[in-house]
């Protein structure tokens, strides 16, 4: 029921910035928690970031602290990353989530089995 379309990946200089885009369509969204996830060929998919109902409480991975930055727009039913100062070890597929479930008004999970809809994925390369 839940469409989420994702833009802005491509080929960058390290220490660069890209800012991508995650669309959500069937369902609106303003009560429910979004998330970023990253996964390279042969490792695991990796918590990038997540971001409550309407944006006053926000999560990041270790690896990306101080460096990403997560956003939405609920008006839009849009989601964004901030990507700045990236390095060759930021290449990977770049997947939107959504998580249709209510685990409280500041709640955003970091563990991908939480979140029930996915966009398609989108390359980032980030070149040395």
């Amino acid at each position: 029921q839940v469409q989420l379309v994702e833009s802005g990946g491509g080929l960058v200089q390290a220490g660069g910035s890209l800012r991508l885009s995650c669309a959500a369509s069937g369902r609106t969204f303003s009560s429910h928690a979004m998330g970023w996830f990253r996964q390279a060929p042969g490792k695991e998919r990796e918590f990038v970031a997540a971001i409550n109902w309407n944006g006053g409480s926000t999560y990041y991975g270790d690896s990306v602290k101080g460096r990403f930055t997560i956003s939405r727009d609920n008006a839009k039913n849009a989601v964004y990353l901030q990507m700045d100062s990236l390095k060759p070890e930021d290449t990977a597929v770049y997947y939107c989530a959504a998580d249709l479930s209510y685990g409280g008004p500041y709640y955003a999970s970091t563990e991908a089995d939480e979140y029930e809809y996915w966009g398609q994925g989108t390359q980032v390369t980030v070149s040395s």
